[in-house]
């Protein structure tokens, strides 16, 4: 059994919007409520608050009178957010995350979450507690039958879109194993390319927008902070902003699924992203490809339906040796796509070569029995291929 989360569109009434603003402000207060109180127990006393002292914090708060609007809303997402803060303290020991951070009512997205005691579900309709209508949810597609509901989160975007997110407990059935494996590797003129020869194409969708962004930027600018004009241009920016995202995500979506349904194993280099965007020349143009989303995608994916997904070091010469016979070239700049190799006098393009390379050290680390997860390889493995 995974858990899965299937997300979807809603359109809430007038009121339900009053209503989810309420419950979005007491779950942000609720949360730096705490978030404060766990910091000063540390600070002043070296106390850890636990989670159920919390709790008895929340309880101590809803009982006066000043506080008595938490009242209004759900008791569920004010308990959720704790348990929230909790994950995000562990993540932080864990050295997973950095420090929690306060809530803003100003930040982009708020969110709150629901257990299954704080919403019905029956028949395809969805209905919030203290709510006298159920919700209007665009079920793009089904959720699977046998499936379990764990938790519904309500979020909102910058766009003011409002969205479901049903968490769900299902047995994903294994694909059929395969006996192919591709070599991948990520670029900037092309999204990727494959051992098998082939290349796709980069959308660029940043690029494609950024006049489009740059003028409702400059509109933005322009109007009195707190405005009306000012709230109504900011919306338009943030529009474009979740358009490159969806874009973005929906191309990143669809390619990793082809490739987990057409390969059994695929092996690409595990690249320090964080490091290649200091490059302010190239930091746009590789933060607009989302490798990241992609590796991510890739990895979950293959859990679910029996794939291997194998990183090669990044460190390893890819591009410069040569596939035919291993000769590794000195000197080879970004703005060459194409080269010869001086050893063999085979042509080679770039990315093709780099990927059939990327296909045999990652099947020799499978043979070697390394670890195939998201952890370098060993350069002496790699640079013996």
């Amino acid at each position: 059994m995974i858990n899965k989360a299937y997300k979807y569109r809603i359109y809430p009434t007038e009121e339900q919007k009053v209503t989810l603003a309420k419950t979005f402000g007491c779950v942000r207060f609720v949360y730096n409520t705490a978030l404060k109180a766990k910091t000063d127990a540390w600070s002043n006393e070296q106390r850890n608050m636990t989670y159920v002292q919390t709790s008895a914090l929340l309880t101590e708060i809803k009982a006066k009178e000043e506080f008595i609007w938490l009242n209004e809303v759900s008791s569920v997402p004010l308990q959720q957010s704790l348990r929230n803060l909790q994950s995000a303290f562990k993540n932080f020991f864990d050295k997973c995350a950095s420090y929690p951070k306060f809530k803003s009512k100003h930040d982009t997205y708020q969110s709150a979450k629901y257990v299954n005691t704080a919403y019905t579900f029956r028949d395809g309709v969805l209905k919030l507690a203290k709510d006298k209508e159920p919700l209007d949810v665009r079920w793009s597609r089904q959720l699977p039958k046998a499936a379990k509901l764990t938790s519904i989160t309500i979020s909102k975007d910058s766009s003011n879109r409002y969205f479901v997110s049903i968490q769900v407990e299902d047995e994903v059935a294994k694909k059929k194993p395969l006996t192919t494996a591709i070599g991948i590797d990520l670029g900037v003129e092309s999204f990727l390319a494959t051992s098998n020869g082939d290349k796709v194409k980069s959308i660029n969708v940043f690029r494609k927008s950024q006049a489009k962004l740059a003028k409702e930027q400059r509109r933005l600018a322009k109007k009195v902070k707190g405005s009306g004009g000012y709230q109504r241009a900011k919306l338009k920016v943030a529009k474009v902003h979740t358009k490159i995202a969806d874009v973005r995500k929906d191309f990143l979506h669809k390619l990793s699924t082809k490739l987990i349904n057409e390969n059994q194993v695929i092996c690409l280099e595990d690249l320090r992203i964080s490091n290649m965007v200091k490059n302010r020349r190239l930091s746009k143009v590789i933060s607009d490809q989302g490798w990241f989303e992609f590796t991510r995608q890739l990895q979950y994916k293959a859990d679910w339906y029996g794939r291997q997904v194998v990183f090669v070091d990044p460190f390893y010469p890819s591009s410069k040796r040569c596939f035919e016979c291993g000769h590794v070239a000195q000197r080879l700049p970004l703005n060459i796509r194409k080269w010869t190799c001086s050893a063999c006098n085979h042509e080679h393009d770039r990315d093709i070569n780099a990927s059939k390379n990327i296909l045999a050290a990652g099947l020799a680390v499978l043979a070697n029995g390394a670890n195939v997860r998201r952890n370098p390889t060993n350069v002496e493995l790699s640079n013996s291929q």
